[in-house]
């Protein structure tokens, strides 16, 4: 019987099993970190697919330890269907930005509401470019082999852009969405 194609959560979670057993806490933890500014993945993601992967397969639970918490690690069937999973394309990305549904039916938000929405976002995204040119600053100072590899570096790099555009965005909105300057 085929495999079902593993899903984008379950792919991250088996790519950074490759590091070693990993608890549901620290794969949460990891996730968070490691992808979460460009992919979310919710502790109830992570739990369910765990137990839908060791029915499957493609991870062996671990004897559980502190706090109940049980390690897991990839097998070789897990392996497997991370290589297949990474040989296929990516599929088409899809921006999902809340603050645009607002912007489309901002007819329809008093002006001061859709302003001050507006502000707010702008706030969160200049916060995360500074975040990430720190990151970039750190990568850049760290001695040869001891800052991030080139892949994180390109996944960095498309943040650093991303943020860029997205405050060019919003300092060229028109006054009757962003408010007065």
């Amino acid at each position: 019987m085929p495999r079902q194609p593993l899903n984008a959560t379950a792919a991250s979670l088996l790519g950074f099993l490759h590091g070693g057993p990993l608890t549901g806490w620290d794969l949460v933890a990891t996730a968070q970190q490691k992808i979460g500014s460009f992919w979310s993945i919710t502790q109830s993601q992570v739990y369910r697919e765990l137990s839908t992967m060791a029915q499957a397969g493609l991870v062996e639970a671990g004897e559980r330890g502190a706090r109940d918490r049980r390690p897991y690690g990839i097998t070789d069937a897990g392996r497997e269907a991370f290589a297949t999973w990474m040989a296929e394309p990516p599929g088409p990305e899809l921006i999902r930005f809340p603050l645009l549904l607002t912007v489309v039916f901002g007819a329809h938000v008093p002006r001061g509401t859709l302003a001050a929405h507006v502000a707010l976002h702008r706030a969160i995204h200049a916060e995360r470019l500074a975040s990430y040119e720190a990151s970039r600053a750190a990568a850049d100072a760290a001695p040869p082999g001891h800052g991030p590899d080139v892949y994180r570096l390109a996944a960095l790099d498309y943040g650093l852009r991303y943020e860029r555009a997205a405050l060019a965005w919003f300092d060229n909105l028109p006054e009757e969405i962003r408010g007065p300057a």
